[in-house]
């Protein structure tokens, strides 16, 4: 039987009335309340009535609410609210998947004690949107990834709770996707009492933990000095103006991007279940260049490129807080460029980020998976161009085009030329971030 969430329809519900966009939800069950349950401890097994989700949803909308109006309301010579940064950094990787976003957020995960990273936390967003609605509405989601992203910079995890299914007990989870890639969520002060008979999926490597209490991760991630977090789910810099003009983040954007005929290759390889039509045309076919996949593959070229377009015209609001990084520069030259994203960044390049650095750009086919960090980066910038047969390129060039040229990227005009090692598909190219 399909589990009924409520928390997202409520929490669209919200967004809508605050933005005033009625064509994306409209009305919500009289039968809520706003009456907040007590809390219990974490129970192995524990299972959730509906009636104590659409509390916490409430709950969360309350929250949601008051916050924004809070913000929107806030005079600009306010003294209540003239909270600052008090110089921590905070910066959002932007990427979409197989562009290698999982290695480069690794420059900044292993940056030490200092360092606040979370990988993916938008991930629970998506998937409770999408399973509520059907599909994810670009706009409504958009907000709810930006407030979601401005309470985690605040080391507020609550608004988060609002997706993770199981609903967390007493802030207490064992369903956070990708723990273990976070080290910040691994560490000792995070690291509460294994617990028998509670499975975590993505439970941490490095020690024995029990689930994730996120109070904890909170209070953890106020003691320190920096804050990062890695989205492949957020497309447009637009959308998150509000979060740089919010006096309490200090917030810098690195956006990375990839060949798209590369990424094209890759989730080929890494999503074979969604893109069987292009393995068999890749095989077997013509690329019908009106098909639904392929006008996904133009929308979502166009997509990155409309946002890097506006951030690399750097208008005011985002002056100095924008730089875009290509993949195949970090994979050629990966302690050149993390120097440089350090240097954007204002934090300090650390000892232990250059080591790990040169410990995982050497790294053997055996240990170089396609969800693994260790990469033989030099070696991953051509290797599409001996997967990826010539139609399919042309195919992604037609419908790729201004994006390739905005990037940098050659167009490839033969068979010849595509497997042809000697000839450098990567034009040099400097995208200023100063």
């Amino acid at each position: 039987m399909r589990i009924k969430y409520t928390i997202p329809v409520v929490f669209l519900v919200a967004l809508v009335i605050i933005e005033k966009e009625s064509n994306i939800i409209s009305r919500v069950s009289d039968k809520m309340t706003s009456k907040q349950t007590p809390q219990t401890p974490v129970q192995p097994g524990v299972r959730f009535s509906t009636a104590r989700r659409r509390n916490a949803s409430v709950a969360s909308l309350g929250k949601l609410s008051s916050a924004v109006t809070l913000i929107r309301r806030r005079p600009d010579n306010d003294s209540d609210y003239q909270a600052t940064a008090n110089g921590k950094k905070h910066i959002l990787l932007l990427a979409t998947t197989r562009t290698g976003s999982s290695f480069v957020g690794e420059f900044f995960n292993q940056q030490g004690d200092n360092m606040f990273y979370l990988f993916e936390p938008l991930w629970h967003v998506e998937k409770m949107l999408t399973l509520e609605t059907g599909g994810t509405n670009a706009t409504a989601a958009a907000k709810a990834y930006r407030e979601v992203l401005r309470q985690l910079f605040l080391c507020d995890f609550s608004l988060l709770e609002s997706f993770i299914h199981p609903l967390p007990v007493d802030h207490v989870t064992a369903s956070l996707f990708r723990r273990e890639s976070s080290s910040s969520l691994c560490r000792e002060a995070v690291c509460s009492p294994f617990v028998k008979g509670v499975f975590e999926r993505y439970h941490c490597r490095s020690r024995r933990c029990g689930p994730l209490n996120l109070t904890m991760a909170s209070e953890s991630c106020l003691r320190k000095e920096h804050r990062a977090i890695k989205s492949v789910r957020v497309r447009q810099l637009e959308n998150l103006r509000p979060l740089i003009e919010d006096q309490r983040l200090d917030l810098k954007f690195i956006q990375l991007v990839r060949d798209p005929r590369a990424v094209l290759a890759s989730r080929m390889v890494a999503f074979g279940a969604k893109y069987k039509n292009w393995k068999q045309w890749a095989t077997d076919g013509d690329v019908p260049i009106d098909d639904d996949e392929v006008k996904k593959l133009k929308s979502n070229c166009d997509t990155i490129r409309i946002s890097a377009e506006a951030g690399l015209k750097r208008p005011a609001w985002l002056r100095g807080r924008y730089m875009l990084v290509r993949y195949e520069d970090i994979a050629r030259f990966p302690m050149r460029k993390a120097a440089e994203m350090y240097k954007f960044t204002g934090i300090p390049f650390t000892p232990k980020v250059k080591a790990w650095i040169l410990k995982n750009t050497r790294a053997s086919k055996e240990t170089g998976g396609v969800y693994s960090t260790q990469k033989n980066s030099s070696e991953q910038v051509e290797k599409w161009r001996f997967t990826l047969p010539f139609k399919i390129v042309q195919v992604v060039q037609e419908v790729c085009g201004p994006t390739l040229t905005l990037f940098g990227y050659k167009f490839v005009t033969s068979k010849e030329m595509l497997t042809d090692k000697s000839i450098s598909l990567i034009q040099d190219k400097v995208f200023d971030f100063l």
